[in-house]
């Protein structure tokens, strides 16, 4: 049903019955168990109609003034509504599920359509046929028993949660209180955690509806703190997945309510509705719930402390689901500290600042989410955090650093670690916020920064890092959901009149810090003051000067690494000379430059360049003195894939925030209302995430000098002797690869020196590493095969002589998967590369009018006649560059195959490369064609499968074109045009159609017919333009000799007139393949349509005695055979002259065809 027919009915007998048909068919189509002997509906039959269409179908026939389909519709649901039990569980419930969850969702976009959005060039639905109060009553009421059932569903709560969260947009009275009355004891039972895991879930997706209240439910707000209180014992480090869903309920809600305490507006105001009074009164509770919560997360983290999870032996690092409990604790309580008042802050500040200065944490779990509810506490209000923590980190730190000994222990105080870990994460806050605190941080800094305990300067630099980044980028400050924060008046501002209120994204009022002069004076005096003399001693080291150890050396690397990272916003690019001759081009290939914000200080140093400097030298020093230092070799190799692509945000992390926003925003979003009535905090996520958007989008990076050289350094690293660092290694070149413009063409010879067999030196890792540098990751840029003459040229021929390479081994899987890898994408992505570049005449002309129009008026001036012919003699030069890049190719890979040491595998490959290059436009060299034509009988059957394929195509090359002519099918008819369509029979097309009583028995009667090989052709109407096959004599002359053919006809005709040649192919042909699997095969009949099209009959007294024996032969895979040769036959005589074609002359060919049917018959 099309969308401008939605709402559309009409009220009379003959819709009831398709009414009843429709829901009969859908209720079938569910394919339900029926009785007890479990009668199941077949899986694909022609009734089992997508979900999808089904919610189309319902939603749209809704309404009007019959109401049948409501009628109808709640029929279906009373009787598939036991279906939903959570005691039934078999295949058909997905598809029920997935009907429960996408119908609500369809009504709502159709009353979104009707009643708030904006008019559009659909058709409107009438006010007749427009949804009613009425309907949408009647709908949920239909659907309420059946999604109150799915809520405790097996396959889980998702689409039960979506189906309420729709429903409660159209009627919160009548979803919402069922759900409470399931919510409230599920709360409080202890003995089945699963009601409580579901019923939250769909809680969560009613919540906006609940908290906004309205006219239909007022008293849905009330609801929300009783639920706030009852659902805190959910948050238990016993059951992860009551935790987690606790966690997401909480924040929901505290997103959408300011906690503020309005207690003391019953006194100071007298407008307040009842239900605003009981709010107020309620809202003096949300201290005590913020307290209560935070008690709760800290029994969660004092059991979740590394001694109390892990076992001795155990890794020291956090789980997969711990990694999820910290997640979902520290966004929880930053979205509780961001809605609370400045009251409840203070207090809730300095319940966290006891908790963490009193205990003394772990750093690799508990540590973590102690340190991650005080970094949310800064970020809400840094003033006051920092003027708490930071003294009492850095006082700590100095007392337990004042001896110089401390910086030569490899176990560090534990208090000091924690104490580093706290300090780091509270300076995750606005950069500016940060600044007093200069005179501290900075010495601790640098007495930390050179501990010899790798977890402690693991640390520091992770505080280095975070100042640095707080005082550098451009983000958002706040994300209340309301502008401005709540510490106003209670008498101007009342926030209780804000719960669930959207954000308005015309007037988002965000407030962003921006790097200003002082802060970055304050970033370039770190990197000076801490940078500087690490680029100083690593570049000693890789000059030779200064004498480093393998663990020195990391540690100056990782300073140097997040220094890069907190900083790296405020870098200008790598520059440099652009790489010459890459490819010629008439226009500038310079980047655009995007603005990001960011003013550059160029007369700063560039510290971005003198880290690729220093990390290029130190690099060529591992490699040559100490290879197996593969630690120092990661952080290089992240080194610089930072240097080439961070501007302030990574990509993956910014795809998982993507994710998460919209996860978010599916699970909050008003489809209802629309015009993107989201809460602010999403609002002014999505405008971050622009931003970050922004800085990542490249828009044709110019390829120079200094990329040149970091991608030839990640080559030689791709090709290194350890597996972790050449996997390290292709994964940032795959990614500078994608960036660059036309890089590919200066890397693709390097590494295919890796693969020529004269290169003896080279060892099976480098032949392993340039194999994947060939092949590239999954989505990016794959160096085997690049849309680019230039490039295959070089990579084929190199690909298949790698197979002499002394590096290569069939014998290594680990080889031969790769090669398998390679051939099977560049099969699957090969898109044929233009030899032809020529523009027509009439788009020049076109091209001269653009340019001439005076609006808007073309800033490049009309090229003149001899412009316009310097550019054809540069086409037509492009043209014969390109057909010679071709031709070479092909007879390069012929020379390939010519060798005769080149292993079977790579022979494969190298035909399967052959027979890509089969072309429309240009035909196949003679050689390869010849090439072909002997594979037909080849040993393998796999090069016999391709070139029949092969054979095939160039048969198609080969074809002469047919005279075509316009015909009037009315004047052969005689008769005239009709005025209206009619189909079927008519006088007009009497023609075209068989006659037995007229057969063509003549030569005169066959040349005067006129055949229409379209068989829609004329049954409804004519084309505009009827195209028929000129006469014979007009027609390509047939019985030609060899002399008259050329040099690719002939050496197939030699082939196929050889009775040897042809023997060997039919055995070949008429093996069988897969037994009892073998079928008819396009590809042959392909073939011998060719053979009988382009040279009529030569062939047939060399088939006629095979097809005899063949016919005779009752073997399947012989019948089959046969069939394909009489099939291509009868397909490729279509253009033989009447005595070829008469029933004399094929009267052999069809007691052939007849006997073959025969044999079936009996066979069957």
């Amino acid at each position: 049903m099309k969308s401008y027919w939605v709402g559309y009915e009409e009220p009379n007998s003959m819709y009831c019955v398709c009414f009843l048909q429709i829901f009969t068919r859908i209720l079938r189509s569910l394919n339900l168990p029926v009785g007890s002997s479990q009668v199941l509906v077949p899986r694909y039959l022609t009734n089992a109609y997508d979900v999808g269409h089904i919610v189309i179908w319902i939603s749209s026939m809704l309404g009007g003034p019959s109401k049948q389909t409501q009628q109808q519709l709640s029929g279906l649901f009373n009787s598939i509504t036991s279906f939903f039990h959570p005691s039934n569980n078999g295949r058909w419930l997905m598809k029920l599920m997935k009907l429960l969850q996408r119908l609500p969702a369809s009504v709502v976009r159709r009353l979104h359509r009707e009643r708030y959005k904006k008019p559009t060039w659909l058709t409107p639905v009438p006010k007749s046929h427009q949804l009613t109060e009425q309907d949408i009553t009647a709908f949920v009421e239909s659907m309420k028993q059946p999604v109150l059932l799915a809520m405790f569903s097996k396959t889980g709560s998702l689409e039960a949660a979506q189906a309420l969260q729709n429903l409660a947009l159209m009627r919160p009275e009548l979803v919402i209180p069922p759900v409470l009355e399931k919510t409230y004891p599920a709360m409080e039972t202890l003995t089945e955690p699963h009601q409580l895991t579901a019923t939250l879930s769909c809680m969560i997706g009613v919540a906006r509806s609940l908290v906004s209240g309205g006219r239909r439910f007022p008293e849905g707000p009330t609801h929300m703190l009783p639920l706030l209180m009852r659902a805190l014992p959910g948050v238990d480090p016993n059951d992860f997945s009551k935790c987690m869903i606790t966690f997401q309920f909480i924040a929901t809600f505290s997103t959408l309510v300011p906690l503020v305490d309005c207690s003391s507006a019953l006194h100071e105001r007298n407008d307040l509705s009842e239900v605003e009074r009981e709010l107020c009164s309620a809202s003096a509770e949300f201290e005590d719930f913020v307290l209560q919560f935070m008690d709760r997360c800290f029994a969660l983290i004092e059991s979740s402390t590394l001694e109390q999870t892990r076992e001795e032996t155990e890794t020291e690092k956090m789980t997969h689901l711990e990694s999820l409990v910290e997640l979902g604790l520290s966004s929880t309580f930053s979205t509780v500290l961001t809605q609370c008042s400045k009251d409840i802050f203070k207090v809730a500040l300095e319940k966290v600042f006891n908790f963490a200065t009193t205990n003394i944490f772990e750093t690799r779990v508990a540590g973590r989410m102690v340190a991650d509810m005080c970094r949310a506490a800064a970020k809400c209000h840094p003033v006051e955090s920092l003027k708490l923590f930071v003294p009492h980190c850095c006082n700590a730190i100095n007392q337990l650093t004042v001896s110089d000994d401390v910086l030569r222990e490899e176990e560090l105080d534990k208090e000091l670690l924690w104490s580093l870990q706290l300090l780091s994460e509270i300076t995750r806050v606005d950069g500016d916020k940060l600044l007093p605190y200069r005179p501290q941080l900075v010495p601790i800094l640098r007495r930390t920064l050179h501990l010899k305990c790798k977890q402690g300067y693991s640390l520091s630099c992770n505080l280095l890092h975070h100042l640095l980044r707080s005082t550098a980028l451009i983000y958002p400050t706040e994300y209340c959901s309301v502008p401005g924060g709540f510490d106003k008046p209670l008498s101007a501002y009342l926030p209780i009149k804000d719960w669930g209120r959207p954000g308005d994204l015309w007037n988002l009022s965000i407030q962003w810090h921006t790097p200003s002069a002082e802060e970055t004076a304050f970033v370039f005096y770190i990197l000076d003051t801490l940078l500087q003399p690490e680029l100083l001693r690593l570049q000693g080291h890789a000059e030779g000067q200064l004498e480093m150890s393998r663990d020195d050396i990391l540690q100056s690397l990782s300073i140097v690494q997040h220094c890069l990272l907190g900083a790296g916003s405020l870098l200008p690019a790598l520059d440099g000379q652009p790489v010459p001759n890459l490819v010629p081009s008439m226009v500038s290939l310079e980047e655009t430059k995007l603005y990001t914000g960011v003013d550059y200080d160029t007369s700063r140093e560039n510290y971005r360049e003198a880290i690729c400097r220093v990390m290029r030298k130190l690099l060529h020093h591992i490699l040559e003195h100490s290879e197996d230092d593969t630690k120092s070799l990661f952080s290089i190799i992240k080194i610089i894939g930072d240097l080439l692509h961070f501007k302030g945000s990574h990509k993956h992390e910014f795809d998982s925030r993507w994710k998460s926003f919209n996860l978010v925003k599916k699970s909050m979003e008003n489809r209802l209302h629309g015009r993107k009535q989201h809460i602010r905090a999403l609002l002014i996520d999505r405008v971050m995430l622009q931003h970050e958007l922004r800085k990542l989008t490249v828009e044709g990076c110019e390829y120079r000098s200094v990329h040149q050289n970091l991608l030839r350094d990640l080559l030689r690293l791709s090709t290194s002797t350890y597996s972790q660092v050449r996997s390290k290694a292709q994964s940032v070149l795959f990614t500078a690869l994608g960036t660059y413009n036309f890089c590919c063409r200066d890397l693709i010879p390097r590494v295919l020196e890796f693969l020529w067999p004269e290169q003896q030196h080279v060892t099976q890792q480098q032949f392993k590493g340039a194999l994947y540098c060939l092949l590239g990751n999954h989505n990016g840029v794959c160096l085997a095969n690049l849309h680019d003459w230039d490039c295959i040229v070089q990579t084929w021929p190199a690909l298949v002589s790698s197979g002499l390479s002394s590096a290569m081994s069939l014998e290594k899987p680990s080889i031969v998967r790769l090669f398998d890898d390679l051939a099977d994408k560049i099969h699957r992505q090969y898109e044929t590369i233009g030899l032809d570049f020529s523009v027509a005449d009439s788009t020049l002309a076109i091209a001269a009018q653009i340019v001439q129009t005076p609006l808007p008026l073309s800033s490049v001036p009309l090229p003149s006649a001899q412009d316009v012919e310097t550019g054809r003699e540069r086409q037509r030069a492009r043209n014969q560059d390109a057909l010679q890049k071709y031709e070479k190719l092909v007879h390069t890979l012929l020379e390939c195959l010519a060798q005769r040491n080149l292993p079977w595998k790579f022979e494969h490959i190298c035909i399967g490369f052959l027979s890509l290059l089969l072309r429309d436009d240009h035909p196949l060299p003679p050689p390869a064609v010849r090439f072909f034509v002997q594979s037909l009988n080849h040993d393998a059957l796999i090069v016999r499968k391709m070139a029949i394929s092969a054979v095939a195509g160039v048969m198609k090359q080969l074809k002469r074109p047919h005279k075509k002519v316009e015909l009037n099918p009315y004047e052969i008819s005689g008769c005239e045009e009709p005025g209206e369509l009619m189909a079927g029979d008519r006088k007009d097309n009497r023609w075209l159609q068989y006659d037995g009583k007229n057969l063509l028995k003549t030569q005169e009667a066959w040349e005067a017919c006129r055949f229409v090989e379209k068989t829609h052709w004329g049954y409804y109407s004519w084309p505009r333009k009827l195209l028929l096959y000129a006469p014979v004599q007009e027609q390509p002359p047939l019985g030609r000799s060899r002399d008259e053919m050329n040099e690719m006809e002939q050496i197939i005709f030699d082939h196929f007139s050889d009775p040897k040649f042809v023997d060997q192919l039919i055995k070949f042909l008429s093996l069988e393949d897969r037994k009892g699997k073998d079928k008819f095969n396009p590809r042959r009949f392909c073939l011998f349509k060719g053979l009988f099209r382009n040279y009529d009959d030569a062939f047939l007294p060399v088939l006629r005695p095979h097809m005899e024996r063949l016919v005779a032969d009752s073997h399947e895979s012989t019948q089959r055979c046969v069939a394909e040769i009489i099939a291509g036959l009868i397909r490729g005589c279509k253009h033989w002259s009447f005595a070829k074609v008469s029933p004399l002359s094929l009267s052999h060919s069809l007691q052939l065809f007849h006997s073959l049917l025969e044999h079936k018959r009996v066979s069957n």
